[in-house]
């Protein structure tokens, strides 16, 4: 196995980036969620509740975040954000502190959301505590919804196709990590996956929501994928399930083409543990929420 694609997504719900590497956090990728579109009130704004948001597409350029957006001049903000107003935003249920972004970056978001709109940017090494029943002690997060990283296979989107009858995009599920080489949905069975020489622990299914139904590209929503998901992918509480969230064991730089060694979740023969085993280790000779 390896790992096939890497995506950035700067400004949580805007469009995300493909990239050929980058550096692991505790809190996610390098400059990964780290911008946040809030409301009047300093609420979270995601796709779920306004699709332009799509039409937002950030670029990391060497000194800076740039923004661009049809119709508009490019905004550019600056890549480790230290100053601007302190502001107290919400994120779900968690109350994070955040910095303002200032008057132009609100001026040119009511360009594309109209206006009672902010972009605010979470300074430094900033980070929220994660709040799940699966964190443990010291796991914290950017502004994603739940959890810092989330992992796909191409071979389960080539199911999820098959399946619906239709050419379904990976940006949909907006993952950070896609790997290849594995069959479809095995990552169900996985409990750590170490990416070059970066571990990961694998912590649940994700549970995906509305915004995997709108073209990436377009905003133009439909009932797909999660018509078909909902045919064989349900959780006990009802959702439907595609991807891994995972956490950081460790910091590092992933790159495009890394070996991708798994440990899977194995029940021993005749007792009620789980035992692991060493998935995918390279041969002599070879190489509801995700906003």
């Amino acid at each position: 196995m390896r790992l096939a694609a890497l995506y950035l997504y700067p400004v949580k719900s805007a469009r995300g980036i493909r990239v050929d590497a980058a550096d692991v956090g505790v809190t996610g990728l390098r400059h990964d969620r780290r911008w946040m579109i809030v409301d009047a009130h300093g609420r979270f704004v995601t796709q779920r509740t306004d699709p332009r948001l799509g039409r937002i597409v950030p670029v990391v350029d060497p000194d800076a975040l740039r923004l661009t957006a049809p119709g508009l001049p490019d905004l550019r903000l600056p890549l480790d954000p230290d100053a601007g107003a302190s502001t107290t935003v919400s994120v779900w249920d968690d109350t994070v502190e955040a910095l303002g972004c200032g008057d132009e970056a609100d001026a040119w978001l009511s360009g594309v959301l109209g206006p009672g709109h902010r972009l605010v940017a979470m300074a430094g090494d900033g980070a929220r505590p994660l709040s799940s029943e699966h964190a443990r002690p010291g796991d914290v997060v950017s502004f994603a919804d739940g959890y810092p990283y989330l992992l796909t296979n191409t071979a389960s989107l080539e199911d999820l196709s098959r399946r619906a009858g239709l050419a379904l995009e990976m940006e949909r599920f907006r993952p950070n990590l896609v790997v290849e080489g594995a069959a479809p949905f095995a990552e169900d069975g996985w409990s750590s996956v170490t990416i070059g020489s970066v571990p990961f622990r694998v912590v649940k299914p994700c549970v995906r929501c509305v915004v995997t139904t709108l073209d990436p590209r377009t905003g133009v929503g439909g009932r797909e994928p999660l018509r078909s998901l909902a045919t064989f992918r349900r959780d006990a509480s009802g959702g439907v399930t595609f991807g891994q969230n995972l956490i950081a064991g460790g910091g590092g730089t992933l790159r495009v083409g890394d070996d991708v060694i798994v440990r899977h979740r194995e029940a021993e023969p005749g007792g009620d543990g789980e035992a692991a085993r060493d998935e995918g280790a390279p041969t002599e000779g070879t190489p509801a929420r995700s906003d």
